[in-house]
């Protein structure tokens, strides 16, 4: 595992072609310390000697590489985000597939003209008026910096950036290295989940191909300024509020808030749309948001894997592993990474789509 912090710290692509993929393993929103996202790996078998992926394990990361521990903990946060990133991005694409994160693609939309200094002197502001609570200086605070949604943005959410992110994201966009979706038969490996309403094609590798095309044009249509992904994409801003989109989807009955729901900047998605004979594996929301959401009862726990049914609407611990042609699921692989801990922390299979034996 030490050698895993090294190579992560040398900015250093690794050597390719790797051997015949034998292991295909999906991992949450990796918002920790680097040290717990390695003895994930480690405890899992799923690295090298030399610090890098074992050449039989393809790896699938669904999005959000930055921020973790609020603004105690940037620093730090900052470090590990982009060497994790660096880290992931140094193997094959034939390896790694990187999917992006609101969290990511807020470094070129909501953050897209700050530099370091200058988004010290906005946290600092940021802090002591999310800590106030007070409405006008919330107001003052968005009046000088208009491409801001909130104080929490700066505050909380982004706490860690640095404009080397920025440039990372940007190179990974670029290069088609960092995704909206992958494809594996009927799964669907996305960031936050999407629903017929989002996106065109009836199965899984068609609604891959249209987002990563999405993806693709947006990103060769864009000459600077905050990064949109038109209707499936939009950052946050004083004027609108918070960002929306695909990005930022989480599971929710239509009888909740219907503000959430509608238009480029919607945060919540009926689960009865969401398109038949596709599994969805996603990232983006711990256990103890979808129980609020979904309005399910029980002990919530960061960690293992857990499925949501449709059409009968279940939510549980576990996975499923097909659907059938009337039928959808998501499979949740966000287990809190920075909470709950290296050890009861579960990686999907997504050949068998169960979790991953240590």
């Amino acid at each position: 595992m030490e050698r895993a912090e090294d190579a992560a710290g040398s900015g250093a692509p690794f050597d390719a072609p790797r051997d015949t993929v034998r292991r295909d393993v999906v991992i949450g929103d990796p918002q920790a310390p680097l040290k717990t996202f390695f003895e994930i790996l480690d405890r899992h078998g799923l690295l090298a000697a030399d610090g890098t992926l074992a050449a039989d394990v393809h790896l699938t990361s669904v999005g959000d590489h930055f921020d973790y521990g609020g603004v105690e903990r940037a620093r730090d946060a900052a470090r590990d985000g982009t060497a994790l990133l660096s880290w992931l991005a140094a193997h094959d694409a034939a390896q790694v597939t990187i999917i992006a994160g609101n969290h990511d693609l807020g470094r070129v939309g909501e953050l897209a003209g700050f530099d370091d200094v200058g988004f010290r002197v906005l946290q600092e502001r940021a802090v002591r008026v999310y800590r106030s609570g007070d409405p006008e200086a919330e107001a003052a605070l968005l009046a000088a910096y208009p491409t801001l949604p909130s104080a929490e943005i700066a505050a909380r959410d982004f706490s860690s950036f640095e404009v080397r992110q920025r440039e990372l994201v940007t190179r990974l966009l670029r290069s088609r290295r960092m995704r909206l979706a992958r494809a594996v038969g009927d799964r669907l490996v996305v960031h936050a989940g999407v629903t017929r309403n989002d996106v065109e094609g009836d199965d899984a590798e068609s609604i891959a191909a249209w987002l990563n095309g999405a993806l693709d044009a947006a990103v060769d249509a864009w000459t600077g300024g905050p990064f949109v992904i038109d209707g499936l994409h939009h950052p946050g801003n004083a004027r609108d509020g918070e960002g929306g989109g695909v990005l930022y989807h989480r599971p929710a009955w239509p009888d909740a808030d219907r503000r959430w729901f509608d238009g480029p900047f919607r945060r919540r998605f009926d689960p009865m749309e969401l398109p038949r004979g596709v599994l969805q594996i996603v990232g983006h929301i711990r256990d103890r948001k979808c129980r609020a959401l979904l309005g399910v009862d029980g002990e919530a726990i960061d960690g293992p894997l857990r499925v949501l049914r449709i059409p009968d609407g279940t939510y549980e611990r576990g996975t499923v592993k097909s659907v059938g042609a009337e039928e959808a699921a998501i499979v949740f692989v966000d287990g809190g990474m920075g909470y709950g801990g290296a050890a009861r922390y579960e990686l999907l299979d997504l050949e068998t789509m169960r979790a991953l034996a240590p």
